[in-house]
């Protein structure tokens, strides 16, 4: 199929005061959607009310990573402004994305201590040179770095600190990510505490989000059925009580498509996970036979993206988009910030 006509496929409107731009408060105040896949009835709630829904024997799971505050400005000779947004680090160089188009050797300067010298384009991107050592760059980011909000959040009240502290989920632990694992947002602590005394079981994994989960598709990850790469971790103990909560009848929650591409990566075809460290490049869509993921918990996402061709997976192409145009009806808050679904 062409890119083009598949993108189509996956199109709809969104008002723009329908574009949540800042999160509910409390977070499991936001408004939640229940999709049951066997009755094909649909359901309206509040988010901290989940656990009515969910199976018993459920186990969630969790992406644990944190939000890098990636987004530095930096100031080039002629005193121009050049804004980029860190994507990762290869060697002892970075790879960015920026607002404008940059020269091969010039120097953008963060202070007069710090500054990076361009190196070269890599793809849709440039490689840069720190003038400091790599081992420095997390603390340059949490000194100089701001909140990388995605460019639809265009009118959010929050402060730089309150944008810093609530783009960011209650239990981030491993800093690593470009955006944030938004379905977890809506946890609150005394959301997750709750969950547990119902006896859900509640585990974490870990995959730093990148160009993976929002860059535009190409007709290139059509050709290769690839994403771009994005590093996980599933450890030895957490891959151990999956497994054993699986065998023993346990439906596995994902907590957002991050969680989904991490479990699906690490199992086999018999739907057994493995412990392990990697990169994933799994571009899933309808017709991909899930090894290990049950439910899902998501937001509502950007039209023509790979995220809503995940959901689609598990609910139909057609049915999710009336899935949309129901929480459109309701008037739920769309995206990053917005409200969430849960497909039984």
């Amino acid at each position: 199929m062409k890119l083009e006509k598949l993108l189509k496929q996956y199109d709809y409107h969104v008002p723009q005061q329908l574009i949540a731009q800042r999160p509910a408060r409390p977070r499991d105040s936001a408004r939640l959607l229940v999709y049951d896949r066997k009755t094909k009835r649909t359901q309206f709630d509040t988010f901290r009310n989940l656990g009515k829904y969910l199976p018993p024997k459920a186990v969630l799971v969790f992406n644990q990573t944190k939000v890098i505050p990636a987004r530095l400005t930096l100031t080039k000779r002629t005193g121009g402004r050049v804004r980029v947004l860190y994507i990762a680090t290869e060697g002892k160089y970075i790879r960015v994305l920026a607002d404008r188009a940059l020269s091969h050797a010039e120097t953008l300067r963060l202070t007069k201590r710090y500054s990076f010298t361009v190196v070269k384009r890599v793809n849709a991107g440039w490689l840069l040179k720190p003038s400091f050592f790599i081992t420095q760059l997390k603390s340059i980011f949490d000194r100089f770095g701001v909140a990388p909000l995605p460019p639809y959040i265009k009118h959010s009240p929050l402060t730089e600190a309150e944008r810093k502290a609530q783009y960011q989920t209650v239990f981030a632990k491993r800093s690593g990510s470009v955006a944030a694992p938004t379905a977890s947002l809506h946890f609150t602590k005394s959301l997750i505490a709750k969950l547990k005394r119902q006896d859900f079981g509640v585990e974490y994994v870990t995959l730093h989000v990148n160009l993976g989960t929002f860059a535009p598709l190409t007709e290139v990850h059509l050709k290769t059925n690839q994403l771009h790469s994005e590093w996980y971790e599933v450890n030895s103990t957490t891959a151990k009580r999956l497994n054993a909560a699986r065998e023993q009848g346990g439906p596995i929650v994902a907590v957002g498509t991050t969680v989904v591409r991490t479990l699906e990566s690490t199992s086999n075809a018999r739907g057994h996970l493995r412990a392990k460290v990697g990169e994933t490049r799994l571009f899933i869509q309808p017709g991909y036979k899930f090894r290990f993921v049950n439910n899902l918990i998501t937001n509502f996402h950007v039209p023509q993206s790979s995220l809503m061709m995940l959901t689609a997976a598990l609910t139909g192409r057609d049915q999710l988009l009336a899935i949309y145009q129901g929480a459109l009806e309701k008037k739920f808050r769309f995206f990053s910030f917005g409200d969430g679904m849960f497909v039984m």
